[in-house]
């Protein structure tokens, strides 16, 4: 680093002009960002489109229960009908949450040491030779396997993913980008039912094994455009790449924006947060100041579990035990997730609107209240008829208001808390953790509605409404707001210890940003 009393003007200069970069950017509409990076837009989306695969694989393992040809060939008879226990049902369902602790927090490392780009064909390619072991399972024991192994790579996608978001698109585009990440989910969930619903009439193993084998469908998509995706111009400043990460810079954006400038903005927030001792390692994502942001990150994606997104995978087998017929279940399952990707959609005007901290925390209390209102109505003495389709219509309702709220802000907040050094390894940490709690919940779901257990029905909107609070007492103390503020304004405010309620109005001089760090 060149002293100030050495070459005063030079570094002057370099000052007035990280200031106006930063305040250029602070300047941009949502219209002029999309216009100035518009295949940074692309490229994002198209990196995302792993979150669908792994999206896609729960979804159709957890209809699979409902589905009369899966239950017959895997399944034993009860009272007439067949049904696959709950113990099947929880082994199954545990291959994604593993993965997603294991394989989230073992594709730090790739995403390290050889980019994001190479880390997401790699898991491309291993998602297609695995998606085989699924597709030729005729025993639950073989579906295991293949469940198992499939989710450790399925389970780096969702950290490949929102962190090229982030660090590809200027801050106007960051929130929409990242929270693209829901509507990710949401597609590959929908897309689960719509396929199910679509093969659950077959009465061979067709009816299983096409769902199966439609997961190559999307290795044939990307595999063709990986080879031009533009390298994270983050993770190349941090390799010392800087000629690298102009051209990626180019790549991402219109001939309009000033790369040197942006350049020179990455490389000052990656040297200010090697002043603040933010390391590169695990053990960096809770040492310092990283601690509380590794925090804030973990605690809203665990509030996506413990809010009881995870009753999304057994949607349909839930509708049925709640008394429906199994068609009419299935298509609402398709419903469900339909209103689910419109919300997610209409989500992003909200985030245009409100901060991140609002539409998380209002968010959060509407599905508490209908979460109690479910668990209300399935106490009602002798359960009329009509109460199964009050609860499902509840329900519909209520991931509607989650995909407005809680599931896209999530991975907005995820982005910009944590800092960039450490972002692949905060997100791998606090997918891991949310993982571990999925991993409870997909135990204690088919255990929940199984009628052969505990038969719990709608009185899960007790247990979900009661965690909900728990997480809300948390959110309102611990969630800031990071709307409106660039990674290097966000380095400044962690450091000061500023608390999450005085992010929004606490002033930032962005001329004596560079000065300062």
């Amino acid at each position: 680093m060149v002293r100030q009393s050495e070459e005063p003007s030079k570094h002057g200069d370099t000052d007035v002009a990280l200031a106006e970069a930063i305040q250029h950017e602070h300047e941009l509409s949502f219209w002029q960002a999309a216009r100035m990076y518009p295949k940074a837009v692309g490229w994002s989306a198209y990196v995302s489109i792993g979150v669908i695969m792994l999206a896609f694989d729960p979804q159709i393992v957890g209809n699979m229960f409902a589905m009369p040809q899966f239950q017959k060939d895997f399944g034993y008879e009860l009272d007439g009908e067949y049904v696959i226990t709950a113990a099947w049902q929880t082994g199954l369902s545990l291959g994604n949450p593993i993965g997603q602790v294991v394989g989230a927090l073992f594709s730090a490392y790739p995403l390290e040491l050889f980019g994001r780009k190479w880390t997401f064909f790699g898991c491309i390619l291993l998602t297609a030779g695995l998606v085989f072991i699924q597709f030729f399972a005729r025993s639950l024991q073989a579906l295991l396997v293949g469940e198992l192994i499939g989710g450790l790579v399925l389970g780096c996608f969702v950290v490949i993913g929102p962190t090229y978001a982030s660090e590809v698109c200027p801050m106007a585009l960051r929130g929409y980008l990242t929270s693209y990440t829901n509507l990710c989910f949401v597609t590959g969930q929908l897309l689960g039912n719509g396929v199910t619903a679509g093969t659950s009439t077959l009465e061979n193993h067709w009816a299983y094994s096409i769902p199966f084998a439609l997961q190559w469908f999307w290795v044939i998509i990307i595999i063709p455009g990986v080879f031009f995706i533009p390298e994270s111009p983050w993770w190349l400043v941090r390799k010392g790449r800087m000629e690298d990460a102009k051209d990626a810079l180019r790549r991402l954006s219109s001939s309009d924006v000033d790369v040197d400038a942006t350049l020179a903005v990455i490389a000052e927030t990656d040297r200010l947060e090697l002043e603040m001792e933010a390391g590169s390692t695990y053990m960096d994502t809770i040492k310092g100041v990283n601690l509380r942001r590794t925090e804030i990150s973990t605690g809203v994606y665990t509030t996506q579990v413990l809010s009881g997104i995870y009753l999304i995978n057994y949607g349909t087998y839930f509708f049925e035990q709640a008394g429906l017929p199994t068609q009419s279940a299935f298509n609402m399952g398709i419903g469900f997730l339909a209103v689910g990707w419109i919300c997610t959609v209409l989500s992003w005007f909200l985030i245009a609107r409100f901060g991140r901290r609002r539409i998380f925390n209002v968010g959060l209390s509407v599905l508490i209240v209908m979460m109690f209102i479910i668990g209300i109505l399935d106490s009602i003495p002798g359960r009329p008829s009509g109460v199964a389709w009050a609860e499902s219509s509840l329900m519909l309702i209520w991931n509607g208001a989650y995909d407005l709220s809680v599931g896209p802000i999530t991975f907005v907040i995820l982005g910009e808390c944590s800092a960039t050094r450490v972002r692949s390894k905060t997100i791998a940490v606090a997918t891991a953790v949310q993982a571990v709690f999925g991993i409870g919940m997909t135990v204690a779901i088919p255990y929940m509605i199984n009628p052969a257990e505990a038969n719990m029905q709608g009185k899960l909107g007790y247990f979900y409404g009661g965690l909900g609070v728990i997480c809300l007492i948390w959110s309102y103390f611990r969630i800031p707001e990071t709307m409106g503020r660039t990674y290097e304004e966000l380095d400044l405010l962690f450091d000061r210890k500023v608390p999450a309620r005085q992010f929004k109005s606490y002033q930032v001089d962005i001329n004596a940003i560079p000065a300062e760090s």
